[in-house]
């Protein structure tokens, strides 16, 4: 068999499990695979093939690490509506209680979900009772700011 069928096959199997793997990774060394064959279909030894692939190989893979594919989002998870269902949940507070000291963060207890909660006021929110949206969960603390 010929080298570059090698080459070539391998890059298949590589492709394949790709496809139960979920990431672009196995992709991009399945590039360097198919490079290494056309080094060999060219006529290439077997040390110009190998490293062609492994420097297409590597070229490819912190291509895609540096690209917006290979970045995963940082998110927070205290204030993700994917992570936690109760951010963007409406609430009612009757009354806040007044800051303590200085740079205090108006505060209340309120009943959500079948339990009381400590309710803390997003910054540059007004303290007037009424309804809020949960913008952030910290703790056993709910974030809430004015409703729009």
């Amino acid at each position: 068999m010929a080298d570059w069928v090698i080459w070539m096959l391998m890059a298949g199997v590589l492709i394949i499990a790709e496809l139960f793997t979920g990431t672009f990774y196995l992709l991009m060394v399945a590039l360097g695979l198919i490079a290494g064959g056309l080094a060999a279909l060219v006529g290439f030894s077997m040390e110009w093939q190998l490293l062609v692939a492994a420097v297409v190989a590597v070229l490819a893979t912190v291509g895609l690490r540096r690209s917006r594919f290979g970045k995963r989002d940082r998110v927070q998870a205290e204030r993700d509506p994917n992570v936690n269902l109760d951010i963007g949940q409406k609430i009612n507070v009757n009354a806040w209680e007044a800051p303590m000291g200085a740079g205090g963060v108006a505060s209340a207890r309120v009943m959500y979900r079948g339990a009381l909660w400590d309710v803390e006021l997003a910054p540059g929110q007004e303290a007037q009772a009424g309804q809020f949206v949960i913008q952030e969960i910290r703790g056993s603390r709910l974030i809430v700011s004015n409703t729009k």
